[in-house]
Formats: structure tokens, sequence, C-alpha cells
């Protein structure tokens, strides 16, 4: 079975699980459209996974090619040292040096072209409970701008996680990358373009793990900005949706101390 089946057989069967879970919230109609807009969802991120996967490797063809040329030209002197040997004798040692030094290049670009390869090869990445497959550069990227966040230093992480979401838009990193994006907005008190984060990941992923946090963070954004009723509304809405997460109970304090 290929890749689309696959995937869309899964969403067939998480539509199952998940229709009679809502039954209380969503009607038939609105179920169709949800499993709609995830089998969308699903379809785009494959094409865009499929793009990228193919776009890497053209990326290696081309590196790879270029490396056999190499090799071959290095091949080519060796042998014409060879032919100088056959023609004096009376320098072999030295051109027997050449030959070794040229073999141990050879050797080295060899290895080169192990190494690179192996650094083109996308690696597994295991995030907030999700499994996806990310570019060395990419994981580098993402690992350094949350690297800023665990120092607090929030002026250099919000320009990094805005880079690196500008520059892979289709990542698995995206929805861990707006999450700490819009708390590092909020660090820097710019609670208006953090709800515009966390209201991002809500939209493209409301089943992360951290899209109960992302509304109790909208909640003190509104708070920050002295609207409390937006706040109390968002903490409903947080309830609402995710009754039984941590965020909700912290909610339901939070609510408590604004009436």
């Amino acid at each position: 079975m290929s890749q689309v089946p696959r995937a869309l057989a899964a969403i067939g069967l998480a539509a199952t699980l998940w229709v009679p879970a809502h039954a209380g919230i969503f009607d038939d109609d609105e179920a169709r459209k949800a499993i709609l807009d995830l089998r969308a969802k699903l379809e785009a991120s494959n094409e865009a996974h499929r793009a990228k996967q193919a776009e890497l490797n053209q990326k290696m063809a081309d590196q790879l090619e270029q490396l056999r040329r190499s090799l071959l030209d290095l091949n080519n002197q060796i042998e014409g040292l060879r032919g100088d040997i056959a023609k004096m004798r009376g320098e072999n040692e030295q051109l027997t040096r050449d030959v070794a030094e040229l073999q141990r290049k050879q050797k080295d670009v060899t290895t080169g072209i192990d190494e690179r390869i192996r650094k083109l090869e996308p690696v597994k990445v295991s995030l907030d409970d999700r499994e996806f497959l990310a570019d060395p550069e990419e994981k580098r990227l993402y690992d350094d701008a949350f690297g800023l966040i665990r120092k607090s230093d929030f002026n250099a992480a919000a320009p990094a996680l805005a880079s690196f979401l500008r520059r892979f838009p289709a990542s698995g990193y995206v929805p861990s990358a707006t999450f700490w994006l819009g708390n590092a907005q909020y660090g820097r008190r710019e609670y208006k373009e953090a709800i515009a984060s966390f209201r991002s990941l809500l939209a493209s992923s409301p089943d992360h793990p951290k899209a109960p946090e992302a509304l109790l963070a909208i909640a003190n954004c509104q708070i920050e900005l002295k609207d409390a009723k937006g706040a109390r509304r968002t903490i409903g809405e947080l309830v609402q949706q995710y009754p039984k997460s941590e965020a909700a109970q912290a909610g339901r304090e939070r609510l408590a101390a604004l009436k």
C-alpha cells in the first residue's frame, strides 16, 4: 500500500475514533468537514515532504556527480604517474611516493563523500509526543533557537524562531517553534504578537500537546493588556476544549481570581 492510501486509511480510523468522543460538540456535517480538513492537511503535508525529499535527492545527486568527476580526475592522474614510472625507472622512488599521496587523497575524497551523504540524510526527531524527519541543518537551527529559550534570552530567541519558521514552513518543528515564539514574544512584552503566534498554533494544530498551554498563555497576554473580559472568554474556551488538561485547572484558578 502506498503512502497516501495508508495515510487516508489512518485518517479514516482517526475519524471513527474522534467522532464519538466529540459527538456532543460537533454534528455530522462538522465531523465530515473536520475529516476533510484533516485529509487536506495531511495531503498538503505529504506533498511538501515529497517535494523536500526530491529537492534533497537532487542536491545529493549533484554533489555525488561532482565528487565522482573529482575521483575520475584523480584516477587519471594516478594512471599518468604509473606511465611515468615505466619510462623513468631512476625516479621510481619519488614517483611511488607521489602515487601513494594521490591514493591517500583519493581515500580522503571517498571518505568525504560518505561524510557529506551523512550530513544530507534526514534524521528522525521525537518532539512533543510526535515523530518526524528533519534535515540536519533544520534540526540544528531549531535546537539553537530553543537553546536561547532555555537561557531566557527572549530578545534573541524571538527573531531566531521567526527566521526558522520562514525558512522551514513545512517542518515538523513548526507547531513547537510557533509555541515557543509566542513565549519569547510574551517575554519581550509583545503581547499582541504573542497572541497571534499562539492562535496560529491553535488554528494549525489544535490537537498538539502544547495547545492547552497556548490558550492559557493567550489569557495571560489578555490580562497583561487589561482585557479581563477577553481573558475570561479565553479561559472558558480552554476549559471547554481541554477540560482535563493541567492548563485548564490553572485556568480555573486564574478565572476565580478574575471574578
